[in-house]
């Protein structure tokens, strides 16, 4: 079947012609909305090229329907511009007067008839109707015929035409009628981005274009700023093209090469009329006057849309700022600040393809900048352009620092990771010649108080104080490294509370340590350590990652340098190595080490005070009391540095700031042995001790931070494990215990050492701490008193470590359900006993019981003992056999000791005593027969704690 003829498309002019002239006739009698569409309809059937040669005969009739005088229906003026609209888009407008008219007759259909300056009250069909059409327009104007709608004459049209555009942008509620006249005023400004071929102006129709849309700059860079600020709801579609409109409309008025060419070329003069003095004149003091202005209403956009939801408005936002710096950088010389500032913030966006456009970006406009400074180095008419890159950015940087602390306690989290990401950008951007900017001590004095503020903690919570470590060890030597760590006690800060920030944070002290002198960074940080206690734990954050940083530890790779092709500035090691070994000085001096934890004066606190500071000793130390502040400093007010409470006015605030000091530092060992690596051992020797002290506080914050310490060192340094890592520097270790331990009373915590080693070593320590223990057992010997608390959790442990190391056969073989399930039954039993003990202990019923022993020997047994012979030659006992019974034969004086606590303990050690000599009769016998008695008395007339622990132990014996 042959195809219709309406089916393909006429292309004889002619032909086509013919066919349209009935429906044109009867338009132009007619003026109808049928008649309309009828011929809308017939032209969709003839083709491009036929509708090019009969263009002005088809829009005739259609113009003529647009100019009959009087109102006219929507529908009528929506059909025609319609069909206006199929013409343009398929055929060129040739004739300048056919596009002005056309331009004028359009224009008016959105007009108001009462107000031509505002849009008509018309439907939003009809408007979108009529902007696809001056659209289309403005896209038909053939060669350079659409340059003569910039001639001065046509200001005042052209004028109109912007302002109804601004006006449909700015009020409309649909987004689609926003966007369609956005578009249209791209379009009407030569900055349209659509697919279609655009003419490109010479640098001479640029030139006039800019002179003619500088009447216009005022209006439009204040109408899109509105536009650019206003709801959020009105989507990003508006607002980016908004943002295009700005930052083409300002690029073009404000180009510095136009300006550079208006100097010297003079505007001839035309009879315009009142039109003239609607003419702006790009003059100097124009230009500058403008630029301030400009300035205001760029804040405006960048504080808007610099941390806005959608990625796109903020990749617009850097296209801004590149664009303006590329053309405008010496009109618009007040504001290459805030450009560069929205060029900065963006190196760090969450989104890549804007990370990488910006770092293009920074790095063009670096260049640009040399090559121009190097150009206008040998004049000084233009101030701007001797001012170098880095000079904007280190005065940008130090307003910023500036301000900081109050945009931190003022903003929200969104605005101030933003704000963050902008400092961090500037360090990224200067890169190496940060150590240049920071030799200015403005300079640096603002960064680094700037980061004391925002890095302030919230040391408030009283649960800090409250979380304690009285279990003898935290079982973690089987546990993972990334187990452990995962745990640790996260920090809470005064002015934010995101995740995110503080991982700017570290970051801005990573890139610091990365590209600045790390001598000079560590001594300014350390003064501003030792000047107040305000800033002491602010400036440890600041100095672990400093450290880190320098090191190249977690330095993102990419984030180069834009004034160079290096990498960034790497500490050597040695440097390193100095830095850190003036850092762990400071932090394990025995002022800022040796801190107040504890919130209320506990048994053992007393204990140890009674051993830590006897009035003999003063004499020495009544000096170093009197000059220490004990108020500023937060610390024990003695050279001894206990952890007891010695001043009633220390508060939960102090407690926990101390709490959180100590944990910093210990993160900073860690810090530096994951800086150093390998070559962190040899400070093993004057680093690991303190950090074992930690490890053995009752503070479970302090302990958890010194055993992640250890982990983090451990690794750092090449050992699989905690255990490796104190076997093999046990002799330094053990040397230090020895020595101190001499001199305990200005080493309390030696003991505490000696638990953390035997909790994480393993037997083969044995021989070495053989002396150790001896050295522990005489000093208990000479200062029971004194010493008792202090010890008896070393003997718990020792006494621990050697039951794990050596587990005896019936421990091993005993099942675990068999024992739990005996020890929930045995309670009747346990009754039963205790009361019978306590009748034998009075005396009653103590000859039946002797008879009933003698009874159960029998004849047999007695004879094997008349005939053991030969001579009497013992065996030596093993090191940990000779131990135990060295340590039972303290506690069994120890069991009648005054303290509570101490007698549980005391009980706790016997326990594992038991055990241990379990496998060796001949020689657990003798020893449970001196301590029975003594044990019948915890059993007869003690508290019910030591009651219970007295019944285990007799429990574990018979057992």
């Amino acid at each position: 079947m042959p195809p219709s003829p309406t089916m393909a498309q006429i292309s004889d002019p002619k032909i086509a012609f013919a066919y349209l002239r009935p429906a044109c006739v009867l338009l132009t009698q007619e003026p109808s909305v049928m008649n309309v569409e009828a011929l809308n309809a017939q032209l969709k059937d003839v083709n491009d090229a036929a509708l090019q040669q009969l263009q002005e005969y088809i829009l005739y009739p259609l113009r003529f329907v647009l100019k009959v005088p009087g109102p006219k229906k929507e529908k009528l003026v929506q059909a025609v511009v319609m069909a206006m609209s199929h013409v343009l888009e398929n055929s060129c407008v040739q004739s300048w007067e056919t596009l002005h008219d056309l331009f004028s007759e359009v224009t008016l259909c959105l007009c108001s008839p009462t107000n031509p300056g505002k849009p008509a009250d018309k439907s939003e069909e009809l408007k979108l109707a009529v902007l696809r059409c001056l659209d289309a327009l403005l896209h038909a104007a053939y060669g350079d015929i659409v340059f003569k709608l910039f001639e001065p004459i046509m200001l005042p049209e052209l004028g109109a035409a912007i302002s109804l555009l601004l006006a449909l942008g700015e009020k409309e509620k649909s987004r689609d009628l926003q966007a369609a006249a956005l578009k249209c005023l791209q379009a009407l400004t030569m900055q349209c981005d659509c697919t279609q071929d655009h003419i490109v102006p010479t640098s001479e129709e640029r030139r006039a274009i800019g002179s003619t849309m500088a009447s216009a700059l005022p209006g439009i860079a204040m109408a899109v700023v509105r536009i650019i600020t206003g709801d959020l709801r009105q989507g990003h579609v508006v607002t980016v093209k908004a943002i295009k409109i700005w930052s083409g409309t300002v690029g073009l008025v404000m180009e510095d090469s136009q300006l550079q060419a208006s100097e010297t070329r003079k505007t001839p003069s035309l009879n315009l009329g009142k039109i003239a003095q609607l003419l702006v004149h790009r003059t100097p003091d124009w230009v500058k006057s403008t630029a301030g202005k400009l300035f205001v209403l760029l804040k405006k956009i960048i504080s808007c849309t610099s941390a806005h939801q959608h990625w796109r408005v903020r990749m617009e936002l850097v296209e801004l700022a590149d664009h303006l710096l590329a053309r405008c950088s010496q009109s618009l010389g007040e504001c290459v600040g805030p450009l560069l500032e929205a060029l900065v913030g963006a190196v760090n966006d969450e989104e890549p393809r804007i990370r990488e456009r910006c770092e293009v970006s920074l790095k063009e406009v670096s260049q640009r900048n040399q090559s121009c400074s190097s150009r206008c180095s040998d004049h000084t008419s233009h101030h701007s352009s001797t001012q170098t890159f880095t000079d904007v950015l280190s005065e940008n940087l130090h307003s910023l620092a500036t301000s900081l602390p109050r945009l931190m306690r003022t903003s929200d989290d969104q605005k101030k990771l933003f704000v963050l990401n902008v400092f961090l950008g500037y360090l990224k951007v200067l890169g190496p010649l940060i150590s240049v900017v920071l030799t200015s001590a403005a300079h640096l004095e603002r960064i680094s108080k700037a980061l004391m503020q925002v890095l302030e903690l919230d040391v408030m919570d009283v649960r800090i104080v409250e979380e304690r470590s009285y279990s003898s060890t935290i079982e973690i030597s089987s546990a993972s490294h990334d187990s452990f760590t995962a745990h640790r006690q996260k920090k809470h800060f005064l002015y934010f509370t995101d995740d995110k920030i503080l991982s700017v944070l570290t970051e801005i002290c990573q890139s610091l340590g990365y590209y600045g002198n790390i001598y000079l960074l560590t001594d300014h940080f350390l003064d501003l350590y030792r000047q107040s206690s305000a800033y002491r734990k602010q400036a440890a954050m600041v100095l672990n990652e400093l450290i880190r940083g320098a090191a190249g530890i977690d330095v993102a790779a990419g984030a180069q340098s834009l004034e160079g092709e290096g990498q960034g500035h790497y500490a050597t090691q040695e440097d390193l190595k100095a830095a850190v070994m003036s850092v762990i000085e400071e932090y394990t001096s025995l002022i800022n080490w040796h801190l107040i934890t504890a919130s209320e004066e506990t048994d053992r606190d007393r204990q140890d005070q009674q051993l830590l500071s006897p009035p003999r000793l003063f004499s020495i130390t009544n000096s170093e009391i009197s000059s220490c502040n004990t108020n500023s400093l937060q610390v024990i007010p003695s050279s001894f540095g206990s952890p007891f409470l010695v001043s009633s006015a220390t508060t939960v605030h102090q407690l926990n700031s101390n709490i959180w000091q100590l944990c910093i530092q210990l993160e900073g060992i860690a810090c530096f042995a994951q800086a150093l690596g390998p070559d962190f051992r040899p400070l093993l020797m004057t680093s690991l001790y303190p950090v074992l002290e930690k490890a053995g506080e009752e503070t479970l914050l302090v302990s958890q931070a010194a055993l992640g310490s250890m982990w983090d060192i451990s690794k750092a340094c090449g050992y699989i494990s905690l255990k490796e890592l104190i076997n093999d520097n046990a002799d330094y270790l053990l040397n230090d215990i020895s020595v101190n331990l001499q001199r305990l009373s200005q080493h309390p915590q030696a003991p505490r050492v000696l638990t953390v080693m035997l909790d994480y070593s393993d037997c083969s320590l044995l021989p070495l701490f053989g002396d150790i223990v001896q050295d522990v057992l005489m000093a208990l010997d000479l200062s029971y008193d004194h010493t008792a608390a202090l010890f008896c959790s070393v003997l718990h442990a020792l006494m621990k470590a050697l039951a794990r190391w050596f587990p005896s056969s019936s421990n091993e073989t005993k099942p675990k359900e068999t024992s739990t399930n005996q020890e929930v039954l045995n309670i009747r039993q346990f009754l039963l006993d205790y009361y019978k003990q306590k009748e034998l202990a009075e005396g009653i019923g103590i000859e039946e019981d002797i008879t009933e022993d003698l009874e159960g020997i029998s004849p047999t047994e007695c004879e094997n003992v008349e005939d053991i012979g030969g001579p009497d030659v013992k065996a030596e006992l093993p090191s940990h056999l000779s131990i135990t019974k060295d340590v039972m034969e303290r506690c069994i004086h120890l069991l009648s000791d005054p303290s509570l606590r101490i007698r549980l303990k005391v009980l706790d050690v016997l326990e594992l005593c038991v055990c241990v000599l379990s496998e060796k009769e001949n020689e657990l016998l003798p020893m449970v027969h001196r301590c029975w008695p003594a044990l019948l008395q915890r059993l007869t007339a003690d508290d019910p704690l030591a009651v219970l622990r007295a019944f285990r132990v007799g429990a574990v014996y018979t057992g």
